[in-house]
């Protein structure tokens, strides 16, 4: 039976549609199909499922079970949760060969998609292509396999409280924190993890609820901190955390309410691991601050650049072997003492160790991070054909005719461009159809300067820095 997807569903990291429009029950069955069928020709058989808290998703979920057992693999059904619940799923179990989470991560309501592990690996970019082409010709595999169903919840939450193995409690016992889930997904273990930690622990909007009636889960917007805020500086706790609809993206604020933002917070975890570890590669995307790959490095660290997106750094870490990696977008990885995927809960508790190991407050950290001046990440439109073909063109003239003020150019990921007072980045969004442009310098009259350059480089392929969109 062949099945045709629309074409705006499989995407570079996931599969992501729209309920009833772009993405339905039949799909979702497709994609238990082969991703059976490939899990299967792989040497696998066994498949851990779960969901977020999106109304569609049990639909999903329902439709997907049967794919993946008409293929004939088994599925082990864990039920409603964050992602990271789904991926310790995957990876705390050596009869689990796979995984995939039904989520609309930080998407709005109507959307909803898949996350998916294929053999302790990130499955994304050829192989989502790969299931696409399998799906059209119908090539599936079929079988009859078995549903069981596995409460993890407990196990989980005992695996997140390992991270504060090793501190002393009178360390711990003083601290105040505020907790926003955003009603999402990660609200029940959340409420688990919080009745057993030491301290003190105020939690916001810890029910699930897919139409999110707080406000929206993407901690990387400001104004989607403002509850959060609020609760810290009613309470004078000493830090805040929130999550993102799916759990595997983190946001933090400090006493004061000042953001923590994704880079910030990497210098916080960087300095801590690296004292267990030595010399270790600190992995963080080409977003990130010129500010966190110097500290790395002072810190004896060494910091490496890479490729915006949760599967590409996934993938570099293992083959780095770096214990920590992270995005601007609130991804963060540990590797040391945990399994180097991208979980929200687990980086809340290691920011209590931080804390409780370096001795200073979540605020006075931040109080010694520089004072750098950047842009918010500006997203504008540009046609889908023409996106990559014009970063080409940006990339080839920086290479032949870079102007006095250009340092150097990393084209990693689009191009980083290096001046004296500071970077400017444009990229090529691999999920839409826009270019992300960011620049940071350590004086405003810097920040002109390079904003003016990125205009000048887009006017030179016919471009220009419209209003920026959301993600």
């Amino acid at each position: 039976m062949q099945h045709q997807f629309d074409p705006t569903v499989l995407r570079e990291y996931d599969i992501r549609g729209i309920i009833g429009e772009t993405l339905g029950a039949d799909d979702a069955r497709a994609i238990g199909r082969a991703f059976g069928t490939l899990l299967q020709e792989a040497g696998g058989k066994t498949v851990a499922v779960g969901y977020d808290g999106r109304v569609s998703s049990p639909m999903l979920e329902h439709a997907l079970v049967e794919g993946l057992t008409t293929s004939g693999c088994d599925v082990v059904r864990i039920g409603l949760g964050a992602t990271p619940m789904l991926y310790y799923a995957e990876a705390s179990s050596e009869e689990v060969d796979g995984g995939i989470q039904i989520t609309g991560s930080h998407n709005p309501p109507n959307y909803n998609g898949f996350k998916m592990v294929f053999l302790g690996r990130p499955f994304f970019g050829a192989d989502i292509q790969k299931l696409g082409k399998l799906a059209a010709d119908g090539a599936f595999a079929s079988g009859a396999g078995t549903v069981t169903s596995r409460d993890i919840l407990s196990e989980y939450v005992e695996r997140l409280l390992q991270g504060l193995a090793g501190i002393e409690p009178a360390k711990l016992k003083g601290l105040r924190v505020g907790w926003d889930a955003g009603n999402g997904a990660a609200g029940p273990a959340l409420e688990a993890l919080a009745a057993r930690l030491p301290g003190e622990h105020h939690l916001l909007f810890t029910e699930v609820d897919g139409h999110f009636p707080n406000h929206h889960p993407d901690p990387t917007v400001e104004a989607n901190l403002a509850d959060l805020r609020a609760l810290v500086a009613a309470k004078k706790l000493d830090f805040g955390v929130a999550f993102d609809g799916d759990g595997d993206r983190i946001g933090a604020i400090d006493g004061e309410g000042r953001v923590i933002w994704g880079d910030q917070l990497l210098m916080i975890y960087a300095e801590d691991a690296l004292k267990t570890r030595p010399g270790a590669t600190v992995i963080a995307d080409v977003k990130a601050s010129r500010a966190l790959f110097d500290r790395v490095a002072e810190l004896g660290g060494s910091p490496l650049m890479w490729k915006t997106g949760h599967s590409l750094i996934k993938s570099k870490m293992k083959e780095t072997a770096a214990p920590l990696a992270g995005e601007m977008s609130g991804h963060v990885f540990f590797a040391d003492d945990y399994y180097g995927f991208d979980d929200a809960l687990y980086a809340g508790i290691r920011l209590l160790a931080a804390t409780a190991r370096l001795g200073r407050s979540v605020t006075q950290l931040r109080d010694a991070m520089p004072q750098m001046l950047n842009t918010p990440e500006m997203r504008f439109q540009v046609d889908e054909a023409r996106k990559f073909a014009a970063m080409e063109e940006i990339a080839g003239r920086l290479s032949t005719s870079p102007g006095p003020e250009v340092e150097s150019v990393n084209t990693t990921d689009g191009v980083r461009v290096n001046t004296a007072d500071g970077w400017w980045l444009l990229r090529a969004s691999n999920t839409q159809d826009v270019l992300v442009a960011r620049a940071e310098s350590d004086s405003e009259e810097g920040l002109e300067r390079l904003l003016a350059q990125i205009d000048a480089q887009l006017a030179a392929s016919g471009l220009e820095r419209g209003e920026s969109v959301g993600h």
